[in-house]
Order: structure tokens, then sequence, then C-alpha cells
């Protein structure tokens, strides 16, 4: 088993943990990561000079480490394999949670918003601007980065294309048109998938109809 991660606590929020290590035939062994081979990006928000004073910063490649490998009838405990974040795992899961980072109070607060009530909904305007700062950030270095709009629309495109229900398909196929949008900006030629229109017309009569109001074409 191989673990390495961030500890979303005050104490230890910047500390890049070590390296463990362990099979049957071993003890366990932590191995030091230097810092120096961390990639991290400092956040910074596109309209508010303050955020960079917030300190913060992420690490750029999300590691997962926690599955097994089956090849052929043998399992690899030790293969971890990586992939790139969309923002809202750090922007809401990682830095707003109140159970991670906890910034959104602070957030709110700089932005000048009344806190005291959830009814002037500082929560909801703190963590998009918080997400916006990760998107940016991200993409000021230079560093993939997919935002949560974007991977919905992947996820349906797959989702339509699967042959059948019971298929066996991997959601994780990303096609070339998908590795496009994850940078910032519509590349020349490519096209998104469109949402499905709301047919608001057939919406209206249906409301007409309850109100009593509609007229004879409805």
């Amino acid at each position: 088993m191989i673990v390495t991660t961030y500890r979303p606590v005050t104490a230890f929020r910047d500390d890049v943990f070590p390296i463990q290590t362990c099979s049957p035939e071993t003890d366990a062994k932590l191995v030091t990561v230097p810092r120096d081979v961390v990639q991290e990006v400092p956040l910074e928000h596109p309209d508010l000079p303050w955020f960079v004073e917030l300190g913060l910063r992420w690490h750029t490649v999300p590691l997962i480490s926690n599955m097994q490998l089956l090849i052929g009838g043998i399992r690899y405990p030790a293969a971890p394999f990586n992939t790139w974040f969309v923002g809202t795992e750090i922007g809401t899961r990682g830095l707003a949670d109140e159970s991670a980072y906890g910034i959104t109070r602070r957030v709110a607060e700089r932005l000048g918003m009344d806190t005291s009530t959830e009814r002037t909904l500082w929560r909801d305007r703190a963590i998009v601007e918080i997400n916006r700062a990760v998107l940016f950030s991200f993409d000021s270095a230079r560093v993939t980065i997919i935002g949560h709009h974007s991977e919905t629309l992947h996820r349906l495109a797959l989702l339509r294309s699967a042959p059948g229900a019971n298929a066996r398909r991997s959601m994780l196929t990303v096609t070339t048109e998908g590795a496009q949008r994850i940078r910032p900006g519509k590349p020349p030629g490519s096209q998104s998938p469109e949402p499905p229109q709301l047919r608001y017309d057939v919406l209206s009569r249906m409301n007409r109809r309850r109100l009593g109001t509609g007229s004879s074409e409805d």
C-alpha cells in the first residue's frame, strides 16, 4: 500500500505527508518526499488582490493509491495512478468545506458580506469566488484542470453514447474533444455538447391549463 496526501488541518495543512510502503515480506517504511519535487500552485484571484494574502496553495497532481491493478489474474496492490483535478475538488471540497480548510467565512468577511445570517447567501458567494481563484491560478500556472460544468457535459456525452445500460464501458475515457476543453477557452474547431433545450412553450401551455387561462389552441 502507498499513501501520500495533504492533511486539511490548520497545523499541518501545508505539510506533504511521507510515502508509506509495506508488503507481506517487509515492515512499513516511511519515505520523505523532498519539498522541491512537489509542484504547487499559489492561489490568487483575477479581481480580488487581497486573495493572495490568504497564503493558499494546492498541489497539482491528484494521486489515487487505494486501488489495486488486476492484470491477467495478478493483483498489484501498489499501483497508484493520477489524473487531473476538477476545480471544485479543490475550491469547494478542499478549501471551502468546514470539515477541511474551511476558509469560506474568511473570504465572505473580506468580501464585506454579512455572515450573521444565511439569508445573505454569503457561503454561496464566497465559494464561487474561491473556485474562480482556483481555476484562474491553475490556468495562469499552465497546469491542467477542468471546470465542473465542462466535466458534467463530458460525462453526459459519455452516458448518451453508451451502447446499452448493461454494457461494460470505462467512465474514465477521455475523448480528444474533452481533452481540448480542459484548457481555458474553446480551441478552434471544437464544439462542446449542447445541453438539451427546455420546451418553454410546452411548460407555458401546461401552466395556463392549470390556471384555467388557456386558449382553444392549448
